[in-house]
């Protein structure tokens, strides 16, 4: 679907809506503006960032959502480099360890890693604010798309307050796939029955802050950054306050819960959860051993948090304007979800992926 030489692609003046604000569909949303088409960008959240974005204490800020990337696609790595440049992107974490029953142990796969500065959601506000200093540009947060009309002049949205948008030539919705079948469902058969073979995966989000710098491990650099595990409920510990830019923050963590507990736990209680991913980081360290005490404690359920499988196209549209992207089709990384949206916006304008 996504080769099919008999897409129409657009041009200027045409005018295109954007249905989320992550990655995919910002790199979607700059393309397409930087050819001088017109670009609406709407997302229900108060701001961009989608998995990316981070949460906001008032002890602290974690990233609750992606933690770093990696690089692979030069086409990637240019954008990562113009991050770098703008201060919004840092290499991080350089201090990685994977913890089992035999003890903590240094894990390096060679692979360079960036996390957001001072925030995950830097990348995203940046993206977004490069966005908004292209002409024909407009952003509407906290607006819900709840469904979409095909008009004579073009596609027309209708927000959850019954507000009107458009009319529109395409509609890109870089949503899960749950959520833009419930849009795209009464309008093309092939995207929805795309949109219901890419099932997801759910997965908690805990965070924990204490009062003091957790205990030294021996063996273990003081300031280590991130350790994987292989606990059962726990995949994934990160040290917010190790991030650049968040050095003077108390010490904050957060914890991914493995996705088969999640899809088994995905009901549990918010504080059920934060507590459990608390004990399994807690089973870590040597027995006996005694974490500060803690100021702040909670979890966040992503119900849609990354593919159940590897996806086999970048992206989908259809002829009629409709298309999909995100990390849901091409796969579960930052660096898939950009560039999802990137070529995209590249077949769209009638380019060469």
């Amino acid at each position: 679907m996504a080769a099919s030489p008999s897409l129409h692609t657009l041009s200027a003046p045409c005018a295109v809506a954007v249905i989320g604000a992550g990655v995919s569909g910002l790199a979607c949303a700059h393309e397409l503006a930087q050819e001088g088409l017109s670009v609406s960008l709407f997302d229900k959240a108060r701001g961009p960032g989608g998995r990316m974005s981070s949460k906001r204490r008032p002890q602290a800020t974690l990233d609750l959502g992606a933690q770093a990337f990696t690089v692979r696609d030069p086409r990637f790595a240019q954008a990562v480099n113009e991050w770098q440049l703008a201060g919004c992107a840092v290499l991080w974490p350089t201090h990685r360890y994977q913890a089992s029953s035999s003890g903590w142990q240094t894990h390096n796969d060679d692979q360079r890693r960036y996390t957001g500065a001072p925030r995950m959601s830097a990348i995203t506000r940046h993206m977004t604010e490069a966005l908004s200093a292209l002409p024909g540009v407009n952003m509407a947060f906290e607006t819900p798309i709840v469904a979409l009309t095909k008009g004579e002049a073009g596609w027309l949205l209708t927000d959850q307050h019954g507000a009107t948008h458009g009319p529109f030539a395409a509609v890109v919705v870089s949503a899960p796939p749950p959520q833009a079948y419930s849009l795209i469902a009464d309008w093309d058969d092939a995207l929805a029955a795309a949109c219901q073979a890419a099932p997801q995966r759910g997965c908690w989000a805990g965070w924990a802050i204490f009062a003091q710098p957790l205990p030294p491990i021996e063996g273990v650099v003081p300031n280590w950054h991130t350790v994987e595990t292989g606990h059962e409920a726990l995949r994934l510990a990160t040290r917010n306050s190790s991030k650049p830019g968040r050095e003077e923050q108390p010490e904050s963590l957060s914890l991914l819960a493995q996705l088969d507990w999640s899809d088994d736990h995905i009901e549990l209680a918010s504080d059920d959860a934060a507590q459990q991913l608390l004990d399994a980081f807690t089973s870590l360290f040597p027995e006996g051993t005694t974490l500060p005490e803690l100021i702040d404690l909670g979890a966040h359920r992503w119900r849609y948090a990354q593919p159940a499988n590897a996806g086999r196209q970048s992206y989908l549209y259809s002829e009629q304007g409709l298309a999909l992207c995100g990390d849901s089709f091409r796969g579960s990384r930052v660096e898939d979800a950009w560039l999802s949206g990137y070529e995209l916006a590249q077949a769209l304008l009638g380019r060469s992926v």
